[in-house]
């Protein structure tokens, strides 16, 4: 079988296919916030409340994905909802490409400081960059045109600010917490990488019809 078929457009927009990856997205997206949930307790606590949904990154662009996915399942019908279909895609790819490669750069970057890494540590990697690879995937497959990566920017980079303004990043390897400063910094090319990323490969897909 060649690896052209694991790339069709007959395969990835297969029903069946569609709704199993809807369904462990949705289950990601839940263990994401669980996984996040000691953190956003704490946020709340010690917080301004509203700073509590800027906490949970890679799950919210788990959910954004899971959302995009729902609406290929079920195309709407009304403006209105095109327009939120719209929005929910291009945000699960810019997020879903930027916290995937975020938290597998973070944790190789805590290894290589001396983190030891644990079973969950390769969970995370493995889940993390399956995030980034399926929204590179999909975006030929996702309606929304290039103007939608605007408001996706600027919700990423909002959260970037809110983060590293308030200190509600995801917590960090004890290794990198001397690193604080350089982690903002990529985080922050991290967002400008990956919106450029989803814009050259929306274009390629444009050009290319595939």
């Amino acid at each position: 079988m060649s690896i052209s078929f694991f790339w069709s457009r007959a395969l990835l927009t297969n029903r069946f296919v569609l709704w199993l990856l809807f369904w462990c997205n949705l289950a990601g997206t839940i263990y994401g916030y669980m996984w996040y949930g000691e953190q956003m307790e704490y946020t709340i606590a010690h917080n301004a409340i509203w700073q509590v949904i800027f906490v949970p990154d890679s799950p919210t662009a788990s959910l954004f994905f899971t959302i995009g996915i729902l609406f290929l399942l079920y195309p709407p019908k009304s403006q209105a909802v095109k327009g939120f279909s719209f929005l929910m895609e291009s945000l699960a790819v810019v997020t879903s490409v930027k916290y995937g490669i975020w938290a597998v750069s973070i944790i190789f970057a805590g290894a290589a400081q001396g983190d030891h890494l644990v079973w969950q540590d390769w969970m995370l990697v493995a889940s993390h960059l399956a995030m980034a690879v399926e929204a590179l995937l999909f975006v030929r497959f996702f309606r929304f045109g290039a103007i939608m990566l605007i408001p996706a920017a600027a919700w990423t980079f909002l959260n970037d600010i809110v983060d590293y303004t308030y200190g509600v990043f995801p917590w960090l390897p004890n290794e990198l917490q001397d690193d604080l400063l350089g982690v903002q910094y990529f985080t922050l090319g991290l967002t400008a990488f990956s919106v450029l990323l989803a814009w050259v490969f929306l274009r390629l897909a444009k050009r290319k019809n595939i």
